[in-house]
């Protein structure tokens, strides 16, 4: 049925582990070629850690699906490879409307700040994004992508996992210190395990149908209530890529989804909504909503990532954005687990945090569903006089609902944070990611500064001039057996140079005070780029309690 696109297949490749005598032992697994899999698996190829990617199918998604991918999402593919791929490919957009009865209520903006390189938002099919991340991976010499290779049995020990793996070739094994598990919302493995996802599931449903037109609808979303072409129901618009248009119509609980899916019944809502027939159906596909998570995300050595530990909702693009996250929350820490740098208690800091995230995203996606479609008379009464308030009074703006879309997560209870000592702004606290900016290298090239973070950890030094830079202690800091990066950053037209460290330049302006920083401030980003200490006045063993702290080596901290 897609006219615009033609799904690739990948060879299934006999692996030399099928030959072995006895199971081939192997770092890590991830079991789950998407693209939260598939992102940890490029994560692990940055981080130096060779990888065994195993997904029982050998083609990416069928549809859409996923099409809305958020700034943080893109700031992490940019680290990761594929980012301008992805953007260019893919539909920029920042702003929204909100629609109600006969006309407008608002619109919104998710960038209203300049000087960042990436966009609140993209549109783009998930098989696209999944594709560039397989062609990605095909250039990583660490991972090894396993097509057509389903495991049907697990069993663990303290030592690690043992695999039972069925290909199109037979049966074999494998043993692996961790396993990842990214498979999914109705994840095998979980299954496997004996393990639940528990939640809710709402009594609604919506019809997802691409459109393939030519349309002179601004790169926006736009989200109608009660609109008088699908009366008393919600409606969502999105552009895609390759003038794809992606439209989500709320069917009510009663709908029969076979019969809905239907072209005879879709294609007169989409002329309704359009008012015209210059359109073609690609795909059609009806869901309903569920919001649950696992109790746990970590059992022994067997690790959930993505709608295998956690699923909402599809309003407010927290799903896919979600589980990249709990990617790039993970890998950074089982990197310095297996290499002897990070006891594996660090890990248990991935379920403190990344369940709190979810906690988060099922809540608003909670409350989405909720205000979308009211289930009772009080609550549709409420999201009414919301939207008619909203219409000519921005305080009730707030409170209208149409999917609060993904941010980054606030990791601000994190036992990883240390704690300010210095007065600073609440914008870039211990546990908030940083945020990106231009800037100008030594050469005078134009770069941003989060592509300058790397993926380790990595101390920024804040400095008026170069004559400022403290170089002997900032030098020591890249030494030893937790080296950590160091940049110095120079104020707006700064100039100098100092021996052994990288400097940048605030190109804008704008660093020095989205940092609330002072000459002398130093900041500590884990390699996730999320802050994790932050000084006015410091020294070494500042920042190397910070480190500790930060990889859970809490006995180097307990003094405190």
């Amino acid at each position: 049925m897609q006219a615009t696109y033609q799904n690739p297949v990948y060879d299934y490749r006999a692996s030399p582990d099928q030959q072995a005598e006895q199971p081939v032992h192997h770092p890590l697994v991830i079991i789950g070629a998407g693209p939260v899999g598939m992102a940890a698996a490029l994560d692990c190829a940055r981080q130096g850690l060779p990888v065994v990617v195993l997904d029982d199918n050998n083609t990416v998604s069928i549809g859409s699906r996923a099409v809305c991918y958020a700034k943080r999402t893109l700031e992490i593919m940019d680290r990761l490879g594929p980012g301008q791929r992805l953007v260019d490919k893919g539909i920029t957009w920042n702003r929204g409307r909100v629609f109600a009865g006969e006309g407008a209520v608002y619109d919104f903006n998710l960038q209203p700040e300049a000087h960042h390189r990436r966009p609140g938002f993209i549109n783009l099919q998930q098989y696209y994004f999944e594709q560039f991340l397989v062609e990605q991976i095909q250039d990583e010499a660490l991972i090894d992508l396993r097509w057509k290779n389903r495991v049907t049995g697990l069993s663990q020990s303290e030592q690690g996992v043992l695999l039972d793996i069925t290909t199109p070739d037979g049966l074999y094994r494998l043993r692996c210190d961790y396993l990842l598990v990214a498979d999914g919302a109705n994840s095998g493995i979980r299954t496997l395990m004996g393990l639940e996802s528990k939640g809710q599931i709402f009594q609604d449903r919506f019809l997802i149908a691409d459109v393939l037109m030519q349309g002179d609808y601004p790169t926006e979303r736009w989200f109608w209530f009660n609109p008088p072409f699908h009366r008393g129901q919600s409606t969502l618009l999105h552009r895609q890529a390759d003038n794809l248009w992606r439209i989500d119509f709320d069917l009510g609980w009663d709908a029969d989804p076979e019969f809905e899916k239907q072209p005879e019944q879709v294609i007169p809502r989409v002329r309704a909504l359009l008012g015209h027939d210059n359109f073609e159906l690609e795909w059609v596909s009806v869901y309903t909503f569920q919001c649950r998570r696992m109790d746990k995300f970590v059992h022994g050595r067997v690790i959930f990532i993505g709608d295998a530990a956690h699923q909402v909702s599809p309003f407010g693009a927290r799903g896919a954005n979600s589980g990249i996250q709990d990617a790039d929350n993970l890998i950074w820490k089982l990197k310095r687990v297996l290499d002897g740098k990070a006891p594996r208690r660090l890990l248990d800091s991935y379920q403190q945090e990344r369940s709190q995230a979810a906690d988060e995203n099922i809540l608003n996606s909670t409350r989405s569903t909720d205000f979308i479609s009211p289930k009772n008379k009080v609550s549709r009464v409420f999201r009414d006089q919301v939207l008619a308030l909203a219409r000519d009074y921005p305080f009730a703006q707030g409170f209208v609902n149409s999917g609060r879309l993904s941010l980054p997560s606030r990791l601000l209870d994190s036992a990883l944070n240390t704690p300010d000592r210095d007065a600073f702004g609440d914008r870039q606290a211990p546990g908030v990611v940083a945020t990106d900016g231009p800037v100008l290298t030594a050469d005078g090239e134009l770069a941003w500064l989060l592509n300058q973070l790397g993926n380790e950890f990595c101390a920024l030094f804040f400095a008026d001039d170069a004559e400022q830079v403290p170089v002997g202690a900032l030098q020591a800091l890249q030494q030893g057996d937790m080296p950590i990066r160091v940049l110095v950053l120079l104020a707006k037209g700064a100039r100098g140079t100092c021996a052994g460290l990288p400097l940048l330049q605030d190109r804008e302006g704008v660093l020095f005070e989205r940092f609330d920083a002072t000459p002398g401030s130093l900041y500590l980003f884990r390699p996730d780029q999320h802050v994790c200490a932050r000084w006015r006045r410091w020294d070494i063993e500042d920042v190397r309690r910070a480190q500790a702290r930060a990889c859970a080596n809490l006995e180097e901290t307990e003094h405190e």
